[in-house]
């Protein structure tokens, strides 16, 4: 995957690329991410950017030719069939079923926006869509691009140690995931649940898939709210509803 931001600031994005799974998988070849300064296509003295908002009001607003030209300059650099994202607060929340299925895109262009925000006619003419991480403001638009590329770099074969991780963990099937524990087995009064040392696997994975259901009920019930759970699960969140508060705090 071929990934181009769009940025008034190329540092932040390639000093976070240096760890983690980001930089595993560009070590790898698995992903390819450049960036593109808008600064590169001013034609003044001082590579102006930003200008006052039309009608007044606090802050500056991106321009739209030194923005757009930018944009232009990405794409060139991408496969057929890439996507223009702008990061902005007013976009669609991004959920982990809209990152499944952009990495099935062969790259994108993701714009960075800056200050008051970006002149509206960029959004109308070299923007697919909007995206925002949450319902808060950040002071730019590159932190929610790393957020979204190091989702996508996880859905990469080969960029996880274990493949199973990128399936087994919040979100991959609408829920949140389930409590994990490791050494020691007791902490401060509190006890790993029998059943993960039992060595019954089948046993380990029902606990699991009830305290997913469950936690999921209990934290974040929009979720359910939004795919709703089939008969099997809704038998897993009452049987969740149903157990007694254990060692660790869970039901």
């Amino acid at each position: 995957m071929r990934i181009e931001v769009v940025t008034l600031f190329p540092a932040l994005i390639e000093d976070a690329l240096r760890h983690g799974v980001l930089g595993r998988a560009l070590e790898r070849g698995l992903l390819s991410v450049g960036t593109e300064d808008p600064r590169a296509h001013t034609q003044d003295l001082h590579r102006t950017v930003d200008d006052r908002p039309y009608g007044g009001g606090p802050g500056m607003v991106l321009k739209p030719e030194p923005l757009c030209a930018a944009i232009a300059a990405a794409c060139g650099r991408l496969p057929a069939g890439s996507a223009r994202i702008a990061l902005s607060p007013q976009g669609q929340l991004l959920t982990q079923a809209h990152v499944a299925r952009l990495a099935s895109l062969p790259g994108m262009v993701l714009i960075a926006g800056r200050y008051e925000g970006i002149d509206e006619r960029v959004l109308e003419l070299a923007v697919d869509q909007e995206l925002s991480i949450g319902d808060y403001v950040v002071s730019g638009g590159e932190l929610p691009a790393l957020v979204l590329i190091d989702a996508l770099a996880r859905l990469l074969p080969g960029a996880l140690g274990d493949e199973r991780s990128s399936v087994d963990e919040s979100f991959g099937d609408g829920l949140l995931d389930w409590p994990h524990y490791t050494r020691p087995e007791l902490y401060q009064g509190r006890r790993v649940p029998a059943v993960l040392s039992s060595g019954d696997h089948a046993a380990i994975r029902r606990w699991r898939s009830i305290q997913s259901v469950g936690r999921t009920w209990m934290r974040r019930p929009e979720l359910i709210g939004r795919a709703p759970l089939d008969a099997e699960r809704t038998g897993l969140l009452e049987e969740f509803l149903q157990r007694p508060r254990d060692s660790a705090g869970e039901t």
